[in-house]
């Protein structure tokens, strides 16, 4: 097989799966495969990383590729995982590791960075001078891209919403729950899917999953709909404080949960009482979408990221 630029292979790291993708130098996926992660285990993740990177080469004729990896958390400086809730990462330097197996370099993002990434370029935020990415999954990050860049920050922790208190707590939020962060309150305890399922189980005594509440919910049960209707002021809340730091022109929802219509709609139109306006009620232009390659967004970002248009922030 010839090619007349060459393909590059992305890798989404995550707590349940791993998946790889080989994209050309149109975005268009040439080979994917998705395997179970090593849960716990970080030499198995490794070893499961380079074989299918291997195993795509090996199929499609091809070899030398260069390879991104989305991961969960984020790279210190010195060139450690950190924050991530897939434990078995944190304090391990994954790029260099991966680096050595492989015999190349890698370039490493968190996930929801490569979200940001794929979405902005040829996605939901395509053409949007910031686009903000949210992860809405087993856990919650974020990921923000200035014309067409990703913005990192000295410390790599731009969009690193999940770990900030929610803004704007009401009596509804007294049981703030613990993060396995160390601190209480924090924005992905509350709208993650564990964070839904934990709230509904906390009022109801009803242990459902968070598709399991969005189900009952549209079949009409009120005590599934209460709970809805707390996530979505929680999440309003939440986006909002972006709009008020950041401004950006699109928000786009991705993870499991994104798969709420409903947020699309009810979010925006409970987020403008806490958008500031100095007093004067005003449209909030920022749009709430959802990602247009699903959950293939981070794969496809993290194959993107030796293509980032002028490098990063």
């Amino acid at each position: 097989m010839t090619f007349n630029s060459p393909p590059t292979i992305g890798v989404d790291l995550g707590g349940t799966k791993i998946e790889a993708i080989v994209l050309d130098a149109q975005g268009t996926s040439l080979w994917r495969e998705r395997v179970a992660t090593p849960a716990g285990d970080y030499a198995a993740t490794l070893a499961t990383l380079s074989a299918l990177v291997a195993r795509a080469e090996r199929e499609l004729g091809l070899a030398g590729c260069s390879v991104g990896i989305g991961t969960p958390g984020t790279q210190t400086p010195a060139g450690l995982i950190k924050n991530a809730n897939s434990t078995c990462l944190n304090g391990q330097p994954l790029a260099h590791d991966l680096a050595r197996v492989l015999g190349r370099p890698v370039r490493l993002a968190n996930d929801a960075d490569c979200l940001a990434l794929s979405e902005a370029t040829d996605g939901a935020g395509a053409g949007a001078g910031v686009v903000f990415a949210v992860i809405l999954g087993t856990g919650v990050g974020a990921g923000v891209v200035v014309d067409g860049r990703l913005l990192g920050g000295p410390n790599g922790l731009a969009g690193e919403w999940g770990h900030n208190p929610l803004p704007w707590a009401d009596a509804e939020d007294a049981s703030a729950p613990s993060c396995y962060c160390g601190k209480r309150n924090c924005i992905e305890t509350w709208v993650s899917g564990p964070g839904l399922a934990r709230d509904h189980e906390a009022r109801n005594g009803q242990a459902l999953s968070a598709l399991a509440i969005g189900q009952r919910a549209a079949q009409g049960d009120a005590l599934a709909e209460a709970t809805l209707r707390r996530y979505e002021g929680r999440l309003a809340r939440a986006l909002a404080h972006v709009i008020n730091l950041l401004h950006p022109h699109v928000i786009v929802l991705g993870g499991g949960l994104s798969g709420l219509e409903r947020l699309l709609t009810s979010v925006p139109r409970l987020w403008g009482d806490f958008v500031f306006s100095g007093g004067v009620k005003d449209v909030v232009r920022t749009r709430l979408v959802r990602s247009q390659h699903g959950d293939s967004s981070g794969v496809r970002g993290a194959a993107s990221l030796w293509r980032e248009a002028g490098g990063r922030h």
